[in-house]
């Protein structure tokens, strides 16, 4: 079995019996989860958030049933087209056997991977963390420098360790940026969460249509096809 079909093996699990979903794959690329967000939306499912969890910072991405009556319609819609999912038979706007968009479902699934990547970012930049560490790893080699004499190597690391957390807060902020031009650019909003961090949310989606087929329309087959 391909990786593919492993995650959509996985993904059609949990959408079958569960009302909050987490994808777990370290390894995967955000395109890979932004492809797997759009199939869970098409049965029914939203977008929720990411966690980065652990030392390896691994992505965890949560989406939960929405019961929004376009969401439920949306839903209906898609199982009635494709009533049997799985690897090796056709999941909603993608290629058949594979999580690469179709043409239809390709700006979908971009903007779903652009939101991961923004709020992966954000979760990523913990400012006072980094700070943290950056400053308190440099205090530390040129405290080990003062008492091992070993200046040569531990002063160049007292003073690159506060440089590198500083330089990888400024390219996460530049990151940011420009997603953040991208997800305007297609109609989100940004807003603050409970916790006060900025996230963006995007537009109502219809029932029907892009990004989710009618029944009596599948260009969903292992060619792509118009609507």
């Amino acid at each position: 079995m391909s990786i593919a079909a492993r995650h959509i093996t996985a993904l059609m699990r949990q959408i079958a019996t569960r009302d909050a979903i987490e994808l777990v794959h370290p390894f995967a690329e955000f395109q890979t989860f932004g492809a797997l967000a759009y199939i869970a939306e098409c049965y029914g499912f939203r977008y929720e958030n990411v966690r980065l969890v652990g030392k390896h910072r691994v992505l965890h991405l949560h989406l939960v049933r929405d019961p929004a009556p376009a969401a439920r319609q949306r839903a209906a819609a898609n199982t009635a087209a494709f009533p049997d999912p799985g690897p090796d038979r056709p999941v909603p706007g993608m290629y058949l056997g594979s999580l690469t968009p179709v043409p239809e479902a390709q700006a979908d699934v971009d903007l779903i991977t652009a939101l991961i990547r923004y709020d992966a970012l954000v979760a990523a930049a913990n400012r006072r963390q980094l700070l943290f560490l950056g400053w308190g790893s440099g205090a530390l080699f040129l405290l080990m420098a003062l008492l091992t004499g070993v200046y040569t190597v531990l002063l160049p690391l007292a003073v690159l360790m506060p440089g590198f957390m500083l330089g990888a807060l400024r390219i996460n902020t530049v990151r940011r940026a420009k997603l953040a031009r991208q997800l305007t650019a297609a109609g989100c909003t940004p807003v603050r969460d409970g916790a006060g961090v900025e996230r963006y949310v995007r537009p109502t989606p219809q029932p029907y249509g892009t990004p989710h087929a009618t029944p009596d329309a599948n260009p969903y087959s292992s060619t792509p096809q118009g609507f």
